[in-house]
């Protein structure tokens, strides 16, 4: 029953702030943002942790982006920048989570270089726009490129049921597609296009990890 009343508050907490990012009102969109952001932490708790080091790792990582949420949200380069941080030590807490479930040997697949190519893609395609930001962006992309590594070591190599691990790998995928569009909004072109596809899939993707908490143990 409380997944279902997270899913419906969700759904509506974001409709709301899709709607406020569109008619450029940056109090409301905030309030809506922290309250969404708030509620995946809230999901992440409610579960049941049957893996108690996943869940831990998953539970600070899920806080350390509402951190980022709130932080994005607010005008400014440093406080952009402190959010890239919250969102990097988000990522390596996602990946020790993901350490949690598998071993290092595992991580290695042709899965993995797939997904080192296209964010070599990726990188290559922001160069020319980062000027100052060369270095932290590139440190972020290998971050997040080592986190869906983790995800997919768990989703191909590990025993754990399939639907937990299927949540694990989704939430991880669009947790790093939804970074494609922030990344193009803040470097390439700032447009709405970018909230409306990017917004949706980070928080499908943060749901997704705080649900699969209670799927895996």
């Amino acid at each position: 029953m409380n997944n279902i009343l997270i899913v419906i508050g969700g759904s509506l907490l974001l409709a709301a702030h899709l709607c406020y990012e569109k008619k450029g009102r940056p109090t409301a969109s905030l309030i809506t943002k922290s309250f969404l952001s708030v509620l995946f932490v809230m999901a992440a708790l409610w579960q049941s942790h049957g893996i108690a080091d996943y869940s831990r790792y998953i539970i600070v990582g899920l806080g350390l982006c509402l951190i980022g949420d709130v932080c994005l949200a607010l005008p400014g380069e440093r406080i952009f920048q402190a959010g890239l941080v919250a969102f990097l030590l988000g990522h390596v807490f996602y990946i020790f989570s993901f350490l949690a479930l598998t071993k290092v040997s595992q991580w290695i697949s042709p899965g993995a270089f797939l997904i080192l190519g296209l964010s070599l893609f990726i990188f290559f395609w922001l160069r020319p726009h980062l000027k100052s930001m060369f270095i932290p962006v590139l440190v972020y992309i290998l971050v997040i490129t080592m986190m869906v590594w983790g995800a997919w070591a768990v989703f191909w190599k590990s025993s754990f049921p399939v639907f937990g691990k299927t949540f694990t790998l989704a939430g991880a995928l669009c947790f790093y597609f939804s970074d494609i569009f922030v990344a193009r909004d803040k470097f390439i072109k700032k447009e709405y296009r970018n909230r409306l596809i990017g917004l949706p899939l980070y928080y499908f993707g943060q749901f997704l990890l705080a649900f699969s908490v209670g799927l895996l143990g």
